[in-house]
């Protein structure tokens, strides 16, 4: 599946996405800026123990005043969010992971395309507004309910 990043630039240009490609562990990762109204960005990438698997996603940012709540809360409260965010991403068929990153905590939405006959230009397309409105809906959430 070496090909998977041609393919997938081949299709993200075809469609009219402005991409970045920037350096990582991962086999490869591409970034398209802006991508959501929050003006958050989209990742691809193929994670490198994962050949032939291509993750989507958005990480969220908490912001200033959240960034200062969740700094003041004690480990079990820590734990607590992250269920509850966790909680909200599976109702919604979205795989999360947290970060710390940048001196921000920020909550990662993902769509896994792992199935060979997901690796194409149509599936790949069709999930691009998937993950979108899954973003939109997770940082909606994370700002009324934190």
């Amino acid at each position: 599946m070496s090909n998977l990043r041609d393919s997938v630039e081949r299709w993200l240009v075809q469609d009219g996405y402005s991409i970045t490609e920037t350096k990582t562990e991962d086999n490869f990762k591409i970034i398209i800026k802006n991508i959501d109204a929050f003006s958050n960005n989209l990742e691809i990438f193929e994670p490198k123990q994962q050949a032939g698997v291509l993750v989507i996603g958005v990480k969220i940012p908490l912001k200033g005043k959240q960034m200062i709540r969740y700094r003041q809360l004690n480990q079990k409260e820590k734990e607590n969010f992250e269920e509850k965010m966790t909680d909200f991403c599976s109702s919604i068929q979205a795989i999360n992971k947290f970060f710390d990153e940048d001196g921000m905590k920020k909550v990662g939405v993902y769509i896994v395309l792992d199935k060979k006959e997901q690796l194409n230009q149509p599936t790949f397309i069709a999930t691009l507004p998937k993950i979108i409105e899954v973003s939109e809906k997770t940082a909606q959430f994370l700002y009324k309910s934190f």
